[in-house]
């Protein structure tokens, strides 16, 4: 019962404070701040590239679909595209491990981790935006 009790509390004090976390001013905050605030951010980048994925798939399959016409062999641009990003997550996620490797039982590894994927996932949605413009 005390354990409870303790984890209650741990849980409902890490809660507020991370309310309380300023994330841009991330030099201020503790550890256990920046790893929240780094967190965040990689949040905060993989739903805009969640907003640009269905836009940019919707294209490649009106692109099949128009090409289905003229040259439906080469009608694959949906299914590459899938293939593409399930490549790239795995890439991601393995490469910012690796990352993270380094610091492995630290506590700046969640830092350097979601700091990783946060970039990496930025740079993968102005890849797709690229896409949505040309054409």
């Amino acid at each position: 019962m005390k354990a409870f009790f303790t984890i209650a509390l741990v849980l409902t004090t890490t809660t507020a404070v991370a309310q309380d976390w300023n994330c841009d001013a991330w030099g201020d905050l503790p550890q256990q701040g920046m790893n929240y605030c780094a967190y965040q951010d990689y949040q905060k980048a993989d739903r805009a590239l969640n907003i640009v994925w269905p836009q940019i798939k919707a294209k490649m399959k009106a692109l099949d679909e128009s090409n289905k016409e003229w040259m439906p062999e080469q009608a694959n641009g949906e299914e590459n595209l899938l293939k593409a990003q399930r490549a790239w997550i795995d890439y991601r996620d393995g490469h910012c491990a690796a990352e993270g490797a380094e610091y492995a039982g630290g506590s700046i590894r969640p830092l350097i981790e979601n700091s990783c994927l946060a970039s990496l996932t930025r740079k993968r949605t102005e890849e797709l935006l690229l896409m949505l413009e040309e054409g």
